[in-house]
């Protein structure tokens, strides 16, 4: 039988080698590498190409949420795991939209992480009662099991407009958005400016509640208690 290999993603050390003891003791298991941010855990997963991914939701730099859309255009077989404080349902509808097939609280996860990578393993999902309640709901009001849930005004932005976003809140200049993504200062700024333009949005302030309110940054990493 083939090695289950496995990526881990998470910003906080501690967590990180507590999740990757925790699958390392599974026969046939691999940890095949770790990451500290989304973006880490983009470039890891396109060099390693696991089977599993398993991400923190709120990452520097490059949040969950958009890691898992990068990892599934480049690799659609992976099967991402997606790990959060919260299951707000503004939360379930984002990682559900993004293409997660498990989604798991880190209160929870010392008793059943193993239990939802051995069920992404077994080409099934692994969701909290509370998602699969709103998955049902969905199907049962007329929709297809498995379509995006309608989200706010965020899917007005692009993929990079997101990316963007979150290197702003998080306090970056632009010229060091520019250097993030590789871009050149003139193209970030232009950026910047539609994003102010395309939300409304007047200030760096503003920019920031947006991006706490819509989850594309958690409310530590933003400054805001």
């Amino acid at each position: 039988m083939a090695t289950f290999r496995i990526l881990v993603a998470d910003d906080h050390e501690v967590v990180r080698k507590g999740l990757m003891a925790l699958l390392q003791s599974q026969h046939d298991w691999q940890v095949c590498g770790e990451a500290g941010d989304g973006r880490e855990a983009v470039d890891k997963a396109q060099q390693l190409k696991p089977d599993v991914v398993i991400l923190d939701i709120g990452m520097p730099g490059l949040n969950g949420l958009e890691a898992t859309r990068q990892i599934l255009k480049s690799n659609p077989q992976a099967r991402v795991l997606i790990l959060t404080l919260h299951d707000s349902d503004q939360v379930v509808r984002e990682v559900l939209n993004a293409g997660a097939r498990g989604f798991l609280l880190k209160s929870d996860a010392a008793r059943d992480l193993v239990a939802a990578v051995e069920a992404l393993r077994r080409d099934k999902t692994y969701f909290t009662s509370k998602v699969a309640t709103m998955v049902l709901e969905g199907y049962l009001k007329g929709g297809t099991p498995g379509a995006p849930i309608p989200t706010a005004g965020r899917n007005r932005l692009t993929p990079r407009e997101r990316e963007i976003v979150q290197l702003l809140a998080e306090g970056k200049s632009t010229k060091e958005v520019a250097v993030a993504l590789g871009l050149s200062v003139k193209t970030a700024e232009t950026h910047r400016s539609n994003i102010m333009r395309k939300l409304q949005l007047h200030s760096v302030s503003d920019l920031v509640l947006y991006a706490v309110r819509n989850n594309i940054v958690h409310v530590v990493q933003a400054g805001i208690e």
